[in-house]
């Protein structure tokens, strides 16, 4: 028995059965233990799962040329601050940087950037570090969105929300939410409980009317973080890239066993009760939920889309160009496609913007096919 599985058991012997959002967040974040905290964990393709930035670094010349076209609709401030939360390695952050370094026309932009990462775990702050060491001049780092002074700019993440510890809930004759006990024959076992009010009001909210056996997860910290957010960024964008759908997508009856899935050395199960600080546990986000609690605190939502459309929109083909010629390594290319094409991480990741100020508005990444209004 592992020593993270042992505190699990000891809190659950004090207090009685936790929600499984309480699980969640033991074992991902549990200082020292947690899968997110610990010193031995490893994103990228040497760990349990890799993102967009590290398929292809045309995914971070893509973003920087996204907040490019921010600083240009703000008009141009002198200090333009990226804070990135969740960033892994940070290839995201070099890639953009490199990126923008590596053009004369925008070398004003590059002046005026402030790079900020979020990042509480030390050994990964520490191999940021490295990877960032050409680029120390522009880049700061803190533990907590909280240790930020008031910016503006853009707060950006990919694949953060994901990781946020769900509620697992499941109709029966009426709404119950799944609690973790401990048998110590079977060990950690799931009993239920009848769903709280939050979780009943979250599905009329979102006119979720599951039937009988279907079984799916609530994120409710997106709400808090939003707000977290909110009071820190003075006027910009938000830009959020994810696994998700809308609300209407998440909750069809196809979906019946929810999106709640583990990751570990690149293998995928959905037994969240092993390898308990060794795996990866993720559920894809409700944008719909994203934009509503949003636009309730006054972030106008200034674009919705899958990945590669949003890529294509925004110029990737410029890009490429720009960055490979007009005839690009056919291994390259494929990789790049990746980002881009439905079977790769163009249809499973969705990107979502939202501003807070006047104006903004009008980005090149939504102009093909602006999908906000479809949330």
């Amino acid at each position: 028995m592992s020593h993270l599985e042992q505190k699990i058991i000891e809190e659950i012997r004090a207090e009685g059965p936790i929600n499984f959002e309480k699980f969640m967040e033991i074992a991902l974040y549990y200082p020292g233990h947690g899968y997110y905290a610990k010193e031995s964990t490893k994103i990228g393709r040497t760990g349990d799962f890799y993102t967009s930035p590290h398929l292809h670094p045309v995914f971070g010349a893509m973003i920087g040329r996204q907040m490019e076209e921010m600083w240009n609709l703000m008009g141009k401030p002198g200090i333009f601050h990226v804070v990135e939360m969740g960033a892994g390695m940070g290839y995201l952050a070099r890639d953009l940087l490199e990126y923008l370094k590596g053009s004369r026309r925008r070398e004003d932009f590059l002046r005026c950037i402030r790079y900020v990462l979020v990042e509480l775990n030390p050994s990964i702050k520490a191999a940021q570090q490295t990877l960032l060491n050409d680029h120390l001049n522009r880049v700061e780092w803190v533990s907590e969105l909280k240790d930020i002074e008031p910016f503006s700019g853009c707060l950006l993440s990919n694949e953060l929300l994901d990781a946020f510890p769900v509620r697992l809930v499941e109709m029966e004759d009426e709404l119950t939410e799944i609690y973790v006990a401990y048998d110590p024959e079977r060990g950690l076992v799931e009993i239920k409980k009848p769903g709280s009010r939050e979780i009943a009001e979250y599905f009329k909210e979102f006119s979720i009317g599951p039937p009988e056996g279907y079984r799916t997860e609530v994120n409710l910290r997106i709400r808090d973080w939003l707000h977290d957010v909110n009071g820190k960024l003075l006027k910009g964008f938000i830009l959020t890239v994810d696994y998700g759908y809308a609300a209407r997508d998440y909750y069809s009856d196809d979906r019946s066993r929810g999106t709640l899935l583990c990751y570990h050395r690149h293998r995928v199960n959905e037994d969240p009760y092993r390898n308990i600080g060794e795996q990866d546990l993720t559920a894809h986000i409700n944008f719909s939920s994203l934009k509503k609690w949003g636009e309730e605190i006054g972030l106008k939502t200034a674009g919705f889309s899958s990945q590669g459309t949003y890529l294509v929109s925004l110029g990737i083909d410029e890009v490429i160009k720009e960055l490979y010629g007009e005839h690009p390594d056919p291994f390259e290319t494929a990789k790049i496609k990746g980002l881009v094409l439905p079977q790769g991480m163009g249809e499973s990741h969705q990107v979502m913007i939202q501003y807070k100020g006047e104006g903004g508005m009008n980005l090149s990444g939504f102009s093909i096919r602006n999908q906000a209004k479809r949330l």
